[in-house]
């Protein structure tokens, strides 16, 4: 399987219901340093996975849409915990629609899998991979 990863970021807060969350139940932000991991099991015609310079773009509007945000005030995560691993299906999901819409180019319709990772903090990150 080959693979590329695009990497960028978002600053986010919000905050979480359940006890499970302790102090985290407050308002908080959270600075996420985002992967996205592009799968094929053949390259392209073109000799690539999928082109760099779309599969950044695409990310970065996708995070665009997320940073800067509290996220218990959008409508998308209303009544929802936006934990990491929460995230880290969204952006996936985001960048689903991107490639079956041809963002990425007509090449990477022939992917396999995305993968989205998203690190909390040096220690800590949680990932998400769904098949395209």
């Amino acid at each position: 399987m080959f693979s590329i990863t695009v990497r960028d970021h978002m600053m986010i807060a919000h905050s979480f219901r359940g006890d499970v969350f302790g102090p985290a139940q407050r308002l908080h932000g959270a600075t996420f340093v985002v992967d996205a991991t592009f799968r094929r099991r053949e390259l392209d015609s073109d000799g690539i996975v999928v082109d760099i310079g779309a599969a950044t773009q695409e990310l970065n509007g996708i995070l665009a849409a997320l940073n800067y945000r509290n996220l218990d005030d959008e409508p998308d995560f209303a009544g929802m915990n936006t934990s990491t691993e929460v995230l880290c299906k969204v952006v996936a999901d985001r960048l689903a629609e991107k490639v079956h819409g041809g963002a990425l180019g007509e090449n990477a319709r022939g992917l396999d899998s995305i993968v989205v990772t998203l690190h909390e903090s040096h220690v800590a990150w949680a990932s998400y991979e769904r098949s395209l």
